[in-house]
């Protein structure tokens, strides 16, 4: 049984940093992926990264704030944050791709976590 588990969020002033962690369990994954969602909104791509990770992936938005990487010998995936704004507040997920698809959607992502709270307060 596949099991991802976030951690990491929490609330942060304007312009700090956060570290989320993603922890694997039942298989191991090619792609992960992090998303966010804040209220109101659909939930939108923010970083992937392959097995290897010789392909990472960003959203505009997160661009050169955000990093992703990943453990594989322990199965998990990081987020560094840094340089938070407001519109950065959400809930961030994590999600495996095993097949073949578009990084960037959400259908094309096989196992979600339960999310993680990013409070960016100003």
């Amino acid at each position: 049984q596949v099991h991802l588990v976030e951690s990491g969020g929490g609330l942060v002033q304007v312009g700090g940093s956060l570290r989320l962690s993603c922890a694997a369990s039942g298989l191991t994954f090619e792609t992960y992926g992090w998303f966010r969602q804040a209220p109101g909104k659909e939930r939108e791509f923010v970083a992937a990264i392959t097995r290897s990770s010789s392909n990472t992936l960003y959203s505009d938005s997160v661009k050169g704030r955000f990093t992703i990487s990943r453990d594989s010998a322990q199965n998990t995936v990081y987020l560094q944050v840094n340089s938070l704004k407001p519109e950065d507040t959400a809930v961030y997920y994590c999600a495996v791709k095993i097949y073949s698809g578009s990084y960037y959607q959400t259908s094309n992502y096989d196992y979600w976590g339960q999310g993680a709270q990013v409070t960016v307060s100003s």
